[in-house]
């Protein structure tokens, strides 16, 4: 650690300028946002997504909620850190397990560290972002990606792997390259698979958002620790509730579009 830090200090510190910048975008564009604009984006997601007018309505007032807890710029920070980690691990999971499906070496290699990265308790993970980068909002994104990013790697691989034999060798019959079958054939049919693993690594960043609020992270985390330290209990359980709402609005509106993935694949098959 001492060594890389001594010899890779400028390279951590760019790394920090880009999530930093990243996160900041996000987060002053959240807080700029009015409440009822949000809420109206939340309903509308959750009636696009669930085909359902009140799964929208339900949605909105869970929100609500959370707003009338008075927590509603700490959710705002929380959810901005929630999409820059899930933006960053996507950009991060996605080619590698696009490379892993198409390169048996690179798997080989990389699925150990991946069952490493997901046996190890959360609270490793603050160790290396705190050496690397301190305190404050970047070391809680570069953790909180490095603990969120195995799903969405793992099931990118599987998914592409899954994609049937038969269907690449029509493809290539057809005259495509390897660029085409990839873009054209195998991401599209493995897309219910990278789905549901951009649900499981937007969940596990929400968990870890929680934790994260131990090396500085602001929001709705900070708030649950303040509480349990001070033995708050109201404002704990208010904390805890804003939290578990969002988990729920997040995990309901991502799962869906999983399933319209799922089924938008079963109706290309029949067809």
């Amino acid at each position: 650690m001492r060594w890389l830090l001594t010899n890779f200090s400028a390279f951590f510190d760019t790394v920090g300028e880009g999530i930093l910048g990243v996160l900041l975008n996000i987060e002053n564009f959240l807080l700029w946002l009015p409440w009822p604009a949000v809420l109206l984006i939340i309903g509308l997601l959750g009636w696009w997504t669930m085909r359902r007018w009140w799964a929208g309505l339900l949605m909105a007032g869970m929100m609500l909620i959370i707003g009338s807890f008075g927590y509603w710029d700490l959710s705002m920070m929380t959810l901005a850190i929630i999409i820059a980690s899930v933006i960053l691990s996507l950009v991060l999971g996605i080619p590698l397990g696009i490379a892993m499906a198409q390169n048996k070496f690179i798997e080989s290699v990389i699925r150990p560290v991946l069952d490493a990265m997901q046996t190890m308790p959360s609270f490793v993970y603050l160790i290396p972002a705190l050496m690397f980068f301190g305190l404050g909002k970047v070391p809680a994104v570069f953790a909180t990606i490095i603990y969120a990013m195995p799903p969405v790697i793992r099931l990118t691989n599987v998914g592409i792997r899954q994609v049937p034999e038969s269907v690449i060798e029509a493809a290539k019959a057809f005259g495509a390259n390897s660029r085409r079958i990839l873009f054209d054939v195998q991401l599209p049919l493995s897309m219910p698979s990278i789905m549901v693993g951009i649900n499981q690594t937007t969940m596990m960043a929400l968990a870890m958002v929680v934790i994260a609020s131990m090396i500085g992270a602001k929001g709705l985390g900070l708030e649950v620790l303040l509480a349990i330290n001070r033995i708050e209990v109201g404002r704990g359980f208010e904390a805890g509730l804003s939290i578990v709402l969002m988990a729920i609005i997040i995990d309901r509106i991502t799962s869906s579009m999983a399933a319209q993935q799922q089924n938008k694949l079963k109706s290309m098959v029949g067809s």
